[in-house]
Parts: structure tokens; C-alpha cells; sequence
């Protein structure tokens, strides 16, 4: 339901730079608690210095997924001793696009007024109507962001451009819920490559598992600890040293993945990932294939494995597989190893 939708809204808030190089938090509604203050000041890029400004950042944290707009002061107006603020909003759901900009026009409103006054007033009819409007500012409909968009905005055919055959690691750690490290210094290559990876697996249709810009403080690191798989990213390049956080770790600049000795076991490479890889590969390099069909060629194949994965379930007890139960089909023993283990991700395992 729409009401539904626009309710999915938390809080929003306003972090300024003021003349003096401080960086408060000096607004929210309705609250923000104390932790996640924190986490959002240290996202926000007016703490880092003018150099690593960033109009526009999203991530999650503790489920809530929160967007940071950030605007530079520049004409003259009613924010006299500020030189630089972000608007934060958190909200329930993953849609960049849609909180990119509402972000846009409640910045230009705090810019234009001076006060949070005006600016809640639009936070306010989004969230009860879905919509505002204004001639100065520009209109926002939230019916004009349907949450498939924001999970078909990247580009998967880039990600294989970029890593090739090797793209069928990434596909299998994301079946297998396994937990993926991504590294960039530059934090919109970051953004822009991690949120493509969960469309891997179309199926789930799952961004819950995207965590795309963490720093390495314990309490961020204890959030992605509560998660049995993800897709993290970080700028700090001593994430690397940090083995015990991934299962795969892809560093973005060097196009290099390397799977973790604790993982090699179940990232096994046998015929199955072979036909995926290549089949991935091709419907990537055809020119006259969209982002969206490239996409739809790996869910039909995914959908094809899990198929004859559930027929061999139903075959035993309780349409549970184990390992006894898989060995009697004398599959090679990398294909063995990875249905058992995707059995596992997708609950058809007997423990």
C-alpha cells in the first residue's frame, strides 16, 4: 500500500559545519538516540574536512538504513555562521535514488529558510501524503521510486567487465551467504559497487545483507557480527588485516578477489560454477543485453539449480537433505561440496 510506503520513514535530522571548523548535530525529528548520532556524524563527510566532501552517502545500521545529503553554504542566506550541513534521514527501506532526492529539496529548503521549521513541513507531507511540491524547490513523489528501480540502478555487466570469469566467486559467496569485504578508498566507487552485488542472487531479492560503508569501530564492527552473511564496504584499506571479518575480500582498485583460507573448503570451483561463470560472462559481453536481462539470465540459471536442489530434497525425509543423502547420487566432489553447502543457505538441510 502507498501509506505504507511513505511511512517507511524514521527521522530526519541536520549536522552543521559552522565558521569555526565545528561539526554539531543540532536538529532531529522525532529522536535520534546517542549511538547512532554518532555513527551519523562519522558518516557524514563535514567531519572529514572540505577535501573528502560528498553531496550524497547511504548505509545501515542496526537495520535502519540512513541517507546523508550534504550542501556547501555559498550564496547568502539565513545560515550565517554555518559553512557547510548534511540532512540525514533514516528510514526502513533500501531506495537511494528516492532519498537522493527528497535529500535535494530538503536542502535547498533549510538553505532558503534557515530553520528546520519549513524544512519538516515538506518531511512532514512526504510522510503523511507521499508527496510535496513546491515551485521554488522542486516536487517529490515517492510513487516515482519503486524499489525495483533502486535495486536495478547499478550496473552488473561493469562488475563483469571489471573481474570477468572471476564474477562467479562473487555469485557464489552471495549463494552461499557468505560474508563478502569490498574495499575502496573513494566512497562512491564504493557505493556504486556493492549495492550491485546482492542482485546476484535475484531470487532473495535481499539488500538487508548490504552494508555499504562501515568503519572499523567496534560498535559498527558488532552490527555486521549479527549478520550470518553480508556485502561490506569499507575506505580503510587495514580492513585487508582484518581476515577474521570476511569470507571473500575484493579490493576494488586492484580488481583482485581473494577468497579466505577458513572458505576455500566450501568456495570449491567445480563443473556447476564453470557453466554459471560462463553463462554470466556471455550474457554480460552481449552488447545488446541490458544491466536488467543480464540480470534475469542468472536468476533463470540460479532458479534451475534450485529446482533440481529442492527435487533432491524431496526425495528424503522431511524434504531435508544430508550429506549421506547427497553422496548417494555420486556427484564430483566439487559439486557435491556446493549443494550441500547452498542446501544449507537455502534451508533444505537436516541438522
Amino acid at each position: 500500500m502507498a501509506a505504507t510506503e511513505h511511512q517507511l520513514m524514521i527521522s530526519v535530522g541536520i549536522i552543521e559545519k559552522d565558521v569555526n571548523g565545528d561539526t554539531l548535530w543540532v536538529w532531529c525529528y522525532p529522536s535520534v538516540d546517542s549511538e547512532l548520532r554518532q555513527v551519523l556524524l562519522s558518516k557524514c563527510c563535514l567531519s572529514h574536512g572540505t577535501k573528502d566532501f560528498h553531496t550524497f552517502v547511504f548505509g545501515q545500521f542496526k537495520r535502519s538504513w540512513y541517507y546523508i545529503s550534504s550542501a556547501e553554504v555559498q550564496e547568502p542566506t539565513a545560515l550565517i555562521k554555518v559553512t557547510h550541513f548534511s540532512i540525514v534521514v533514516t528510514a526502513k527501506d533500501f531506495n537511494p535514488e528516492k532519498y537522493a532526492a527528497l535529500g535535494r529539496i530538503l536542502c535547498r529548503t533549510y538553505v532558503k529558510y534557515g530553520s528546520p521549521v519549513k524544512m519538516l513541513e515538506s518531511y512532514i507531507t512526504v510522510f503523511t501524503k507521499g508527496l510535496c511540491q513546491s515551485d521554488e524547490n522542486g516536487s517529490f513523489l515517492i510513487k516515482d521510486y519503486d524499489v525495483r528501480k533502486a535495486y536495478l540502478a547499478g550496473s552488473v555487466k561493469d562488475i563483469v567487465a571489471q573481474f570477468g570469469m572471476e564474477t562467479i566467486i562473487l555469485y557464489t559467496a552471495l549463494m552461499l551467504k557468505k560474508r563478502i569485504v569490498v574495499h575502496h578508498p573513494r566512497i562512491e566507487a564504493l557505493l556504486e559497487f556493492t549495492r550491485v552485488l546482492p542482485a546476484l542472487t535475484w531470487h532473495r531479492k535481499d539488500w538487508s545483507i548490504l552494508h555499504p560503508y562501515v568503519h572499523l569501530e567496534d560498535n559498527e564492527i558488532e552490527d555486521l557480527n549479527k549478520c550470518s552473511g553480508y556485502v561490506a564496504g569499507f575506505v580503510d584499506p587495514e580492513v585487508s588485516k582484518r581476515t577474521e571479518l570476511y569470507d571473500v575480500f575484493v579490493n576494488l582498485p586492484e580488481s583482485v578477489i581473494t577468497v579466505s583460507p577458513s572458505a576455500k573448503e566450501s568456495m570449491s570451483m567445480g563443473k556447476i560454477h564453470k557453466e554459471v561463470g560462463l553463462l554470466i560472462l556471455q550474457s554480460a559481453e552481449d552488447v545488446e543485453k541490458s544491466d536488467s536481462q543480464v540480470i534475469k539470465d542468472i536468476s533463470v540459471k540460479t532458479k534451475e539449480l534450485l529446482t533440481n536442489l529442492m527435487a533432491l530434497a524431496e526425495q528424503c525425509e522431511d524434504s531435508k537433505l544430508t550429506l549421506e543423502s547427497l553422496k548417494q547420487h555420486h556427484f564430483p566432489p566439487a559439486t557435491e561440496n556446493f549443494l550441500f553447502h547452498l542446501a544449507a543457505a537455502e534451508q533444505l538441510l537436516r541438522l
